[in-house]
């Protein structure tokens, strides 16, 4: 009887050791961790232009006007794929749709159409005057922007300045706590367009007639966020 309540007090024991080893470590709070971020911007002349060429129809028959849109893409396309060429000059097909028009009493009265066409790349002169030899579709909106070799290079460069004021920033701060320096913690680095962003600017279905469609890009500025933490020591 003696031995089988020393053994259940041995187990006894051995189970509220284990208890105690699974228990998690406290680790102690931080401190002495500071927040902060920098920027780095780079402005550039924006190099893409993307331009929208469409067309809107009605009528009473829906095959009929369907054929109507297409063959309007297909003359455009015929046309500008002559003069297309890669990042110069993309061409690329936009929104089709085809749906039916009612009256205020919901009484259905015809049918209306429309149909795009995206001309897109570097060469600025060559897409506004593939623009206006296009007759079957009207330039309807231009925007700019930037190519994404443009795009890497300038981030590459803004990311590059973003880092050294970050860098310069925490050295400044632990200095002035009266710290010799910090440690990088962890750190997260984003980026964007700033300033004259290319939006899309809308023509009102504007002809040319033949003529090159006047164009001119801006600037914009892209600016690269480099944020974290340090800890000072």
């Amino acid at each position: 009887m003696f031995k089988t309540i020393k053994w259940l007090a041995a187990c006894a024991v051995l189970s509220g050791a284990t208890a105690l080893s699974a228990q998690p470590m406290q680790t102690p709070a931080s401190r002495n961790v500071v927040q902060l971020s920098a920027n780095g911007a780079v402005e550039v002349q924006q190099d893409l232009l993307s331009m929208s060429l469409s067309t809107t129809r009605e009528g009473s028959d829906p095959a009929l006007l369907q054929n109507q849109l297409k063959a309007a893409i297909d003359t455009a396309l015929t046309e500008a794929r002559k003069a297309a060429q890669p990042g110069q000059l993309d061409v690329r097909t936009g929104n089709f749709s085809l749906s039916p028009r009612y009256d205020r009493s919901g009484k259905p009265i015809g049918w209306q159409g429309s149909a795009e066409l995206v001309l897109e790349g570097r060469d600025f002169a060559r897409i506004s005057g593939v623009a206006g030899r296009v007759q079957s579709l009207n330039v309807s909106a231009v925007s700019f922007g930037l190519s994404r070799e443009q795009r890497v290079k300038v981030e590459a460069d803004a990311q590059g300045i973003a880092i050294e004021r970050f860098k310069s920033r925490a050295l400044e701060i632990a200095r002035g706590f009266g710290f010799a320096g910090y440690t990088l913690r962890e750190v997260n680095i984003s980026s964007n367009e700033q300033g004259n962003s290319p939006r899309p600017r809308m023509l009102a279905q504007a002809s040319f007639a033949d003529a090159a469609v006047p164009v001119e890009a801006g600037k914009t500025a892209v600016v690269v966020t480099v944020s974290g933490s340090v800890q000072l020591n």
